[in-house]
């Protein structure tokens, strides 16, 4: 069965065999902001103020007052590199805000076979090979992100680091409870 098969086809769970230590993509584990912001390669400045700015919220846990912790998944961090790609290339934040936009509405299942494609001034979201020659065949092109790439690389990052369920207690809340009891 193709990706594509797959994708048209609901019940179709695509699952690995064997994971070879990389992390898992459940959407019911999270990674906190630190851990998050290091492996998009941003600062946690920017991780919070992309939240605040609603351009990639966490999935897992967003913050619900002073001292809780974000959780973001994998989807999340993969967002958050591609942000950083676009912006180390000089798109505009509003252009990176619609491309981002373009992702969520796509619900695209398979970001593997996807290419972010820019001509300086507006970000394209190309699912298919065809679509990625023909936007350069047009003279649109300039450059190209493999979603699939940067997907990979994100998933090297968080080897190290450990997921945590949203309702696990952080340290400041465990702490906090130890003094109250």
């Amino acid at each position: 069965m193709t990706a594509r098969e797959a994708a048209d086809n609901e019940p179709f769970v695509a699952e690995l065999l064997f994971t070879d230590g990389l992390p898992a993509m459940d959407d019911e584990v999270g990674y906190r902001g630190a851990v998050a912001a290091r492996a998009a390669g941003i600062t946690y400045r920017q991780l919070d103020y992309w939240a605040r700015t609603e351009l990639v919220e966490p999935t897992v846990r967003g913050a619900s007052g002073s001292g809780s912790q974000r959780l973001y998944g994998f989807r999340d961090i993969l967002v958050l590199k591609l942000v950083k790609r676009l912006l180390d290339t000089g798109i505009s934040l509003q252009q990176i805000r619609t491309a981002v936009d373009q992702l969520r509405a796509a619900g695209i299942r398979d970001l593997a076979g996807t290419t972010l494609m820019s001509d300086g001034a507006s970000v394209y979201l190309c699912t298919s090979n065809d679509e990625v020659i023909d936007l350069v065949s047009r003279g649109q092109g300039v450059f190209g992100i493999a979603v699939g790439k940067v997907l990979r690389e994100v998933e090297t990052e968080l080897v190290a680091f450990e997921a945590q369920a949203p309702d696990a207690l952080d340290e400041l809340a465990v702490r906090r409870a130890a003094r109250s009891a």
